[in-house]
């Protein structure tokens, strides 16, 4: 069984991991040194029963938290097939956050290359027109990114702004990612392959500005200093960044 971080709801956050798909913690994956679960969960399920604690994200249109998940599923306006899960998704008075978490993820191969056909068949309105035009450029072959997950972001953005109209909420995309100058065996990551990266969220975020779901990218880096200067919390991000080392 994982060891979570101190001061964790290790049982609140042992069943959302279990529900989840991917079988992260029975297949040992979850202990891996690479995990991107295993960051996520220790350092955003801190907050599972103490949403108050958690401040607005850095450069994050949300307000103050009343609620946190980690894992959360997160439906399309149908019932069968596939439906995003999301490693977090935070509500406020006025918005439902979403947060989609990267650490190596980017810089290995194996993105999503299809859309749910199903996603075709719906009018979207004006305000996914641009989330719908990326769409059809990642189809058609007009747009590529080798390191931006393009397909399931877009994925997530739909469910978001499905979800987020079921509660009356603004919808936010948060794109919570890394730059790690090594894996875990000590092996520098391609430096060109972190620029690649960072120039594909900004070509990303500049194709879907002003859409109805906000794209907020955002670095660990950033969120793990906003903590640490937060006393309440600056104990946690010692201890996440004591585990998981700089991101």
């Amino acid at each position: 069984m994982p060891e979570f971080l101190p001061e964790l709801p290790a049982d609140a956050v042992r069943a959302a991991l279990s529900r989840a798909p991917g079988n992260e913690l029975s297949s040992g994956r979850f202990d891996s040194p690479e995990s991107t679960q295993a960051l996520s969960a220790n350092a955003i399920g801190f907050f599972l029963s103490r949403p108050a604690l958690l401040p607005p994200l850095p450069a994050v249109p949300m307000g103050r938290p009343e609620t946190v998940a980690i894992m959360e599923e997160l439906r399309l306006p149908w019932k069968g097939g596939r439906h995003p899960w999301l490693d977090a998704v935070v509500t406020t008075p006025t918005s439902l956050v979403g947060i989609e978490v990267k650490r190596y993820d980017p810089f290995r191969p194996g993105k999503a290359t299809a859309f749910d056909a199903a996603l075709d068949s719906r009018d979207w309105g004006a305000g996914m027109a641009r989330i719908d035009a990326l769409r059809a450029a990642l189809v058609s072959g007009a747009v590529r990114y080798r390191h931006l997950d393009a397909v399931e972001l877009l994925r997530d953005a739909y469910a978001l702004r499905t979800q987020a109209v079921k509660r009356g909420r603004g919808a936010v995309l948060v794109y919570l990612h890394a730059a790690p100058a090594a894996w875990a065996s000590g092996k520098p990551v391609d430096a060109g392959a972190i620029r690649a990266h960072a120039a594909e969220i900004a070509d990303f975020a500049a194709r879907v500005k002003g859409s109805d779901v906000v794209f907020a990218p955002l670095r660990w880096s950033d969120l793990l200093a906003q903590w640490a200067g937060t006393p309440a919390l600056a104990a946690h991000a010692a201890a996440v960044t004591a585990r998981f080392g700089v991101v």
